[in-house]
This record gives C-alpha cells, structure tokens and sequence, in this order.
C-alpha cells in the first residue's frame, strides 16, 4: 500500500468513528475581518504610540478598509446576484452579512475621525505641524492658497458635466471626487463632477500650513464655471469591486488575461459610495441612481474621507514624533564574510526581519552576481515593490554571463502593473521571466544558486514567509532560512522545474509543495500530535499565521484539542476558529499581535513527544493558499536555529503589550499582565541589538521562560 493509501485509509477510519463536530463552531469571515480593522484602529487610539505613529495607524486602518470593501464585500454582493440565500460556514447568509457590516463600519469610522478631529489635529498643531480646513486660513494664507491653485492645480483640472448633452461621467475606483451644483440661470439648476487629482498632493503646503486639496478647489470652483454661480460642492468617493482575476484555465496568454482585468477593475461595481455628512438627500439620489446602488451602499463621513492618504502626512521628516529607530543587526557568520555563500555550507542560516537585516538577502545576491563560480539563479517574486535593488542585483547577475530564470507572479492582487513592469524590465536585461502558472498563483518566497565548487556543482537554497521586497522588509516581520542542505537544494530544483516546464510531481524529499501535498502533510503532523497526547498526555502545537480560515484545518485542530492536545495559535487577521466552547476548543486560545510591526511569518511548532519540529512556510491556513497557490513548507533541521523560533515564540506568547485575545463571542480582549508590561516587538528589537554589540552567531541569545503552558520553555527544547 503506498503512503497516500495508508493515508486515506487512515483518515477514513478516524473520520467514520469520531462524533460529529457541532454546528455554530465557525465566526464568519467578513466580520472577523472588520475585527482585525478595529484592532489596527485601536493603535491609533492609543497613546503608547508617538504622535506620527498614530497617524500611520489611522492611514492603515483606511487602506484596511478599502480592501475589505474591493475585496470581501464585492464578493458578498456577488453570492447575492448568484441567487446565494443560504449560510455560509459562519451562520449568516449575504444579506445578513451586509446588513451587520454597515453598522460596525460607520462605527468604526466615527471613532477613526473623532481620534483624527479631537486628539491628533490639537497634538499635532502643539508639535508645530498645521494640518487644517480651508476656512481656518487667514487672508494672506488665502492668497498664497490662490496662487497654488491658480499655478499648479488649475490646469490638471477637468470639470465634467452632466445633463441631457453629457452622460453621467465615470467614477474611477477610489477616486475623490466634488459633487458641484451649479445655476446657470434662474431656475436651471446644473450638476457636475470634479474630480480631485491623483497626480497632487492630498495636503498642500500653504505657508507652512497643510491643507487639503479639495477644500483649495471647492474654494476656487468660481474659476472652472465662469459666469455661472456655483451653489455647493460636496466630496464624495466610490470604491469599486476590484477583485478581477483571470478565471479561465485555458487562457490562450496569462500576461494579455491579467492586462485585460487590470482594465476591468476601474469598471467594476459599485459597492460603496462615501459622502460628506452635510450632503442633502437630492444630490445623494443623482450619485446613487447613476451609480446603481441601493441605500445599504451609502456612507456618510464627517469632514475628511479617504484618510488613506495620511502616509503624505507620516512622511514628513519629524522622528522626534516615530518610534525610535533600530539599527537590525546581521547574522555573526554573514557578518563581514568576504564569501556569504560559504558561511552556508555548514549549516542553516535563520533570519528574522526586521530585526536582522534584510539587506544580506540582498548582498546575498549581489555577491552570487559577482561569483565567477555561480553558473545559475532562479527565484520567484511576488509582491515587488517600487524600487528594488533585488531585480538591480539579478540584472547585474545576468550582465555578468550567469544564467537567470525568474518567476514574477502577476497576478499578486494590487501589485499587478508594479510586476509587469518589473517582469518587462527583466526581460529586457536578457533574464528568462516566467509570468506565473495559469489557474496557480506563485506564493513561495524562493531563491536558488548554483555554484561549481572543487567537489562539484552545489546548490544555495534561501525560503522566506515573506516578500523579497526591501520596503516591507523594514515593517513585516518574517523568517528567512538560507541553507546549502543537499536535500533541500534537489526539492528546489525540482520545484523550479515545475514552476518553468512541464510536471506532476507531488512529493519532495524535504519540502511540503501547496497545492500537491501540503494540506496532506499539515493534517498529518496534526494527527501525529494527537496519537503523541494519547500516549504520553503532551500534545502541544503553536501556529502562528496571518490568517486561519480553511474548515478542514481547523476541523483537524478541533479533533486535537478535544483530545486533549494544548494548542496556541497567534493570528494576526482573519481567524474563523472559535475557540474557549467547552468539549470542543477549550484546549485552543488563539491571540492576535498588532504593534510595531506587521506580523507576517507563519510558522509551525509541534512538540512531538519531546523531539520538537518547527517549520516556516508561505502558506496561511486558507483554502486559496493550500489549494490553488503554490507554497512551501520546509522544517528547521539545525537546533540552535529551532531554539531560536522556539524563543521568538514564547515571546509572542507572553506578550501582554500588543496582544489581543480571542473571545468565544468574536471579540477580542486584552491580556492582563501579573508582573510588567512585556512587549515582544521591544524584546526582539533589543536582542537585535544585543546581537549586533556583541557579534553573537544567530541562535546563541535566549529568552527566560516565561510562556503558557502550551509552549515549553526554551531549556525544554530538542
């Protein structure tokens, strides 16, 4: 019997002989989103943060919020035009997620511009930076205000009409935009429709004063409709679904397929309409009517909307106002090393951004450009960035004569044209580019070098949970793994080769390969821990993962946790598992971590009888990444490098700073802390440096056990 037989046979028996799991045992995922947005809101909220730092906060939960509308309730309204009345694994049907969303958003918008109107603005205004109304300028601020409009604003506007003679023009997807009513005569009464330049900044400086851009066009709205009185204006914003993938396996060519959607978006439906809290109820009925939309789709603001654009704001130069800044430090064997690849050959070498510098990925690469004895590099790319000196690097290495094979994933939603670009730009520098695979999104963060050595061809391996993006580098927090391990090396050769050609291969020697194996594999070492706590009564597994929303994996942690198994799981988003129900997850507790940075590594612990496993992967607990993305998973085989997961663990495990614990109600409370305050960014950020002082080898620095019970102490590990 081969082993995916033993499998099935296994899975079969186990599923025939336990009870059916009950119902209600799921949250529902639009709703634990909107959570997750409150949490990120509650950072700004709070005065722990520097003043700037809650500015980005606010800008993140906006930006958070516009996603959730383009991605998730798009889909919801589609389940409606479907004819999808029934449930969904959460309880509610569509119509009743829309109608529980509405309320829970204009909640949390009035909380985000009270936090922005009456703490920010003053504290902001204390520390010397000005950010106001049009109407608050004095008379010479007004002037100058003129001036800009009439020299740099003016002539990118297009007012555009819209009667009888002049359709109803297009709203583009998050686009600000001016309501303006207009008499051209007694009696006649016109509508128009300005839109707020993108290609501008949202606040302009007025004499030291930051104002915002629409206001200084309301104001001078006399100039565009000369002749005319114009009555009101009123700002108003559309979002858009703008989840379009291509669909069609058969695509005839995915780069055409993607340009196309790319287009598509801008056109999508109308699934929410954001209007200014003073704007009457006739003007509402002209947008709604051409825009298509029911009452449900309207939200009204107080003063400013799209307060995504307070990243201008967080750019200014002030740090007196951020959060300290940190120097990462570099690994001890990398650090300094004339030959970063031979400090591999000996072992495994564990990174964690942003607290060890991401920049040795990048000289990591620059280094195997320069190598006379590197004859190829392959790596994917998912989510890019604006500058990269990664895709610098690869065109230096293909204009040294190495051979280049990249795979750039165009299909990263919201990343699309950034990857084009970049895909083209490659090609252009002679490197072999793979656009992705039709029907699989490329998720795996993987990097491949080939070097001729004296013993012959050997083979560097580099796997990360996150981007080989520079910018997010500096504000997620991920692992990298950089390896020559043989084994390792084969499955990356092999996964490249089915990523480039033709393949069906489903098993690796080391790797777990999404969507081959690795749902087969995940629920394998779940079980595995379950047959550990019936033997020995110390069954523990820790997850941690940015979200935890496929039914089967959960179902699985269930089954662990009625028998017994301890089980911590720290996800940073969207978690439909309900845990603390008595004879069903009161073995699981699951905490979210919102602070300095973005938690973005995904890792795996499982205690395995003593003999403890850690694994990093790619791969959130979700359907989309398990079953139609191509990710990886790949165990931590060296032990100071397990030890040192295992402590970063424990110290998300006991932080009472940033942590937010899950409810069985859907809720999230904060830990209460028996001692001090203990903040896992800060402890991280501190052994960075520690590490740096002290040029200690990654894996030497410890952490005092001081986690749950679920997580053994460090002195406990394999």
């Amino acid at each position: 019997m081969t082993k995916q037989e033993l499998h099935t046979d296994r899975e079969a028996v186990e599923n025939a002989s336990a009870p059916p799991l009950p119902a209600g045992r799921y949250f529902n995922r639009s709703l634990s989103s909107i959570e997750f947005d409150r949490r990120v809101l509650g950072e700004a909220l709070s005065a722990r943060h520097p003043l700037l730092e809650r500015v980005r906060f606010l800008g993140i939960f906006s930006s958070n919020l516009d996603r959730f509308f383009m991605v998730r309730v798009s889909a919801i309204h589609e389940q409606i035009e479907a004819g999808l009345v029934g449930p969904g694994p959460g309880g509610l049907t569509p119509a009743e997620q829309l109608a529980r969303i509405k309320p829970l958003v204009e909640e949390l918008t009035a909380a985000q511009h009270r936090c922005w109107c009456d703490e920010i603005l003053p504290q902001l205004r204390e520390h010397g930076i000005r950010v106001c109304d049009y109407a608050d300028l004095t008379a010479d601020e007004r002037a100058t205000a003129r001036r800009i409009f009439n020299d740099e604003i003016f002539p990118v506007l297009t007012p555009l009409a819209f009667d009888p003679g002049h359709p109803f023009p297009h709203i583009s997807n998050l686009s600000l935009n001016l309501a303006v009513v207009i008499n051209k005569g007694p009696g006649d009464e016109r509508f128009a429709r300005m839109k707020v330049p993108e290609v501008l900044p949202r606040l302009m400086p007025v004499d030291g004063a930051l104002v915002w851009l629409e206001q200084i066009i309301a104001a001078h709205l006399d100039t565009l409709f000369p002749g005319m009185q114009v009555v009101e204006a009123y700002p108003f914003r559309v979002t858009r679904d703008a989840d379009v993938e291509p669909e069609d396996d058969k695509v005839p060519d995915l780069l055409l397929a993607v340009e196309r959607d790319l287009r598509r978006r801008q056109f999508g439906q109308v699934v929410r309409l954001t209007v200014d809290q003073s704007m009457p109820p006739r003007i509402v009925e002209i947008l709604r009517e051409n825009l298509e939309i029911t009452p449900r789709d309207v939200y009204r603001v107080k003063r400013t909307m799209g307060l995504a654009a307070l990243a201008e704001l967080y750019a200014i130069d002030r740090p007196d106002l951020k959060d300290p800044p940190f120097v990462p430090s570099v690994p001890g064997e990398l650090a300094g090393a004339p030959d970063p690849l031979a400090a591999a050959q000996t072992g495994n070498l564990l990174m964690h951004h942003p607290f060890d510098s991401f920049l040795a990925v990048v000289d990591l690469i620059r280094a195997a450009a320069e190598d006379p004895q590197v004859l190829a590099i392959k790596q994917t790319l998912y989510r890019i960035g604006h500058d990269s000196p990664i895709v610098d690097a690869l065109m230096e290495a293909r204009a040294q004569g190495k051979q280049l094979t990249v795979l750039v994933e165009i299909k990263a939603r919201f990343d699309e044209e950034h990857n084009i670009e970049w895909a083209e730009k490659l090609e252009n520098a002679g490197v072999h580019v793979v656009y992705g695979l039709v029907g699989l999104k490329t998720h795996c963060k993987l990097l491949l070098i080939v070097r001729k050595e004296r013993d012959g061809l050997r083979r560097y391996v580099h796997l990360s949970t996150g981007n080989y993006n520079v910018a997010t580098a500096h504000q997620y927090t991920d692992v990298g793994l950089l390896t020559a391990d043989p084994e390792i090396g084969a499955d990356a050769s092999d996964l490249f080769n089915y990523l480039t050609g033709y393949s069906a291969q489903e098993h690796f020697r080391v790797f777990g390969v999404a969507p081959a194996s690795l749902r087969r594999e995940l629920l394998d070492l779940i079980r595995r821990e379950i047959e550990w706590q019936r033997k020995t009564g110390t069954g523990a597994i820790v997850i941690k993962m940015n979200t935890v929303t496929d039914l089967e994996l959960i179902d699985a942690l269930y089954r662990a946790a009625q028998a017994g198994v301890q089980i911590e799981l720290i996800v940073r988003g969207v978690c439909l598992l309900r845990p603390g129900l008595p004879g069903l997850s009161e073995n699981i507790r699951v905490r979210s971590i919102v602070g300095r940075f973005l938690e973005h590594s995904r890792l795996l612990q499982f205690h395995n009888g003593g003999a403890e496993e850690i694994y990093l992967t790619s791969a959130d607990l979700t359907a989309t990444n398990l079953d139609r993305q191509v990710e990886v998973l790949v165990p931590v085989l060296r032990p100071a490098e397990r030890r040192r997961l295992h402590d970063i663990l424990a110290a998300y495990l006991r932080d009472t700073a940033n942590a937010h614990l899950l409810q069985p109600d859907g809720s999230y409370t904060r830990p209460t802390a028996d001692g001090p305050e203990f903040d896992a960014h800060a402890w991280l950020i501190a052994q960075a440096e520690a590490q740096l002082a002290t040029r200690l080898p990654s894996g030497d620095w410890r952490l005092e056990p001081a986690g749950p019970r679920s997580a053994p102490a460090p002195e406990q590990t394999a």
